[in-house]
């Protein structure tokens, strides 16, 4: 596929998410697609998985756990079989109440027309504090005193 037609699924793909349409965005993955966030200790949907099942699988978790308040891919950089995807996102972590909010950077890798793998980077220290907050309304103040996690 050309690096337009690449750019092409992703935008698809990103648009089935923002409707909620997580079948659709599975449609567009290989079977054995790589999905990879980093780990982040509390959060129960994050790190690696193989397969489409695991991918569903974190989209189930990663619903029952937040909602999202904003999800916005802003740029697309391709190159070959690989996509940059830079935006911006805004959470809502369901059991503290806490909102976080961050730009991201997504690393696809498409094969046959279909997305093949998926690496993210973001700013894992905003959403372990989101979750780690110990109540509603916390968002950004829950991090003053609070120790750093591990992994940020």
């Amino acid at each position: 596929m050309s690096t337009q037609a690449n750019i092409g699924l992703l935008e698809q793909a990103y648009d089935a998410y923002g409707k909620g349409d997580i079948q659709r965005l599975l449609s567009m993955c290989t079977q054995d697609i790589a999905w990879d966030l980093p780990e982040v200790e509390g959060i129960p949907f994050s790190g690696k998985r193989q397969g489409l099942s695991q991918v569903a699988d974190f989209f189930r978790i990663l619903a029952e756990c937040q909602e999202p308040r904003e999800f916005r891919p802003d740029r697309y950089i391709g190159q070959d079989d690989q996509v940059v995807v830079l935006g911006h996102a805004t959470f809502t972590v369901k059991a503290t109440g806490a909102e976080f909010s961050g730009d991201w950077c997504h690393v696809f890798r498409i094969a046959g027309g279909k997305i093949a793998s998926f690496k993210e980077y973001d700013d894992t220290h905003k959403a372990a504090m989101a979750y780690q907050a110990q109540g509603a309304g916390l968002g950004a103040a829950a991090g003053k005193g609070a120790t750093r996690p591990a992994i940020h």
